[in-house]
C-alpha cells in the first residue's frame, strides 16, 4: 500500500500537530483523488488541533486546499483527470434535508467538514466527493485560490448576509486573513464604504492598502463605537462583519451599527457576547451568524478572484513549517494567509 505525507492532529491533543506517513486513500464510487499542490492554514485548524470542537486525534487537517485530480471514480461524469479543484470546509452534506435542498447546505445537520469530521487538505493526496467538488478557474492563481476556498468564501457570504448596499457603511472587525478579504469583497464587489477595526497597526496598514476607507486601532481610541459614529455622521454603520476572535469586538459591533443595522458573526471566540435586549428590540438590530458558504457561493467568490477584484495576501511556506505557523497564528503574528507548499518547491 502506498503512503503519503500528512499533517495530523497530535495524539497529545494539546494544540500541536504531527507530520506522519499515512496510506493514500482508495477512490470509490462518486469520488475523485486529488494531488494537493497548496493548502492554507486557517484559525479553525488551531481549534481542531486544540480539541476545542471535540477530540480528533490523527485527523488530517486542512480545508483550504487546491490540487489536481489524478483519479476519477465510477459514476463521475462532470470532472476529469487534470482538473484543478478545491478542498473547502463544506466537504459534504446529506443532500436531502431541508437545508440541502433550499440553498442552505452548510447548515445540514449531517454535514461533513474537511479537516474536522473528514480527512482534509494537508496531505499529498486527498479524497473528495465529486458532487461537492468545485473547480478553480484557470485565471486564478492556485496559491491565492487557497485563501478564497475558506477565508474568501466565508467573508463573501457574510457580506451577502449583511445585506449591505453600494455606498453604505460596513465595518470589518478584525483585519487579519479573513478581515482583509472582507475589506476587499465589501469594497470591490459590493461597493460599500469600509471601516476596518483591529488592534494591530500592521494589519490596519494592510487593510488600508486593500481598500478600506477608514481604519481604527482599538488600542488608540477611547471608544471604537464613538469613532465609527463620528465617521458615519453620528448614526453608526449600516452593517458590521466580525471576523475577530474576540468577545470585545462582537460587543463593539452591536454598539457600532445604526438603528435597523445588521451584525454578522463569523469569528468563533469561546466566550459569550453581551446583548442589550432593549437595544435589539427598540432599534431593530439584526444579529446574523454566517458559516462559510455553499458551492455556489464558492464559485462566485472564485470568479471575482479570477477577475482580479480580490487579491489574497498569501505566503508560501514549506510543509515542515506547519507547527511554527500554528505558533505564529496563535500569537497573532500573521498578516494575510500562510500556505503550505505540497509541491516541495518552497524551501
Amino acid at each position: 500500500m502506498s503512503t503519503m505525507k500528512a499533517i495530523v492532529v497530535s495524539d497529545r491533543l494539546d494544540g500541536t500537530v504531527d507530520i506522519k506517513d499515512v496510506p493514500v486513500p482508495e477512490v470509490g464510487h462518486g469520488q475523485v483523488l486529488v494531488k494537493i499542490e497548496y493548502s492554507g492554514v486557517c484559525h479553525t485548524d488551531l481549534h481542531v488541533a486544540a480539541s476545542d470542537f471535540g477530540e480528533k486525534p490523527d485527523r488530517i487537517l486542512g480545508h483550504e486546499g487546491v490540487g489536481v485530480i489524478t483519479q476519477v471514480g465510477p459514476g463521475v461524469e462532470h470532472l476529469q483527470v487534470g482538473d484543478r479543484v478545491s478542498v473547502p470546509w463544506f466537504f459534504k452534506g446529506c443532500g436531502h434535508c431541508e437545508y440541502c435542498v433550499d440553498g442552505r447546505a452548510t447548515l445540514c445537520r449531517s454535514v461533513i467538514n474537511a479537516g474536522y469530521t473528514a480527512d482534509g487538505a494537508m496531505s499529498e493526496y486527498t479524497l473528495l466527493y465529486a458532487d461537492y467538488t468545485v473547480k478553480v478557474p484557470d485565471a486564478l492563481d492556485p496559491v491565492e485560490a487557497t485563501s478564497i476556498t475558506c477565508a474568501g468564501v466565508t467573508t463573501y457570504k457574510a457580506i451577502k448576509e449583511s445585506g449591505v448596499r453600494p455606498g453604505q457603511w460596513l465595518v470589518a472587525f478584525g483585519a487579519g486573513g479573513l478581515g482583509n478579504l472582507a475589506v476587499q469583497y465589501a469594497k470591490n464587489v459590493f461597493g460599500a464604504q469600509v471601516i476596518a477595526v483591529d488592534i494591530n497597526e500592521d494589519k490596519l496598514l494592510l487593510a488600508k492598502d486593500s481598500g478600506a476607507d477608514v481604519v481604527i486601532n482599538g488600542k488608540n481610541v477611547e471608544s471604537v463605537e464613538e469613532e465609527i459614529k463620528n465617521v458615519t455622521g453620528g448614526v453608526g454603520a449600516h452593517t458590521a462583519v466580525v471576523t475577530a476572535v474576540s468577545k470585545v469586538a462582537f460587543n463593539q459591533a452591536v454598539d457600532s451599527v445604526r438603528a435597523g443595522g445588521t451584525v454578522v458573526a463569523v469569528g468563533l471566540p469561546t466566550e459569550s457576547m453581551d446583548l442589550s435586549i432593549p437595544r435589539l428590540v427598540l432599534d431593530g438590530i439584526r444579529i446574523q451568524g454566517s458559516l462559510v458558504g455553499t458551492r455556489q457561493d464558492l464559485e462566485e467568490a472564485f470568479a471575482f478572484g479570477a477577475k482580479g477584484l480580490i487579491k489574497p495576501v498569501v505566503q508560501l511556506r514549506p510543509v515542515e513549517d506547519v507547527q511554527a505557523i500554528f505558533d505564529e497564528m496563535h500569537a497573532g503574528l500573521i498578516n494575510g494567509r500562510m500556505v503550505l507548499d505540497f509541491t516541495g518547491e518552497t524551501k
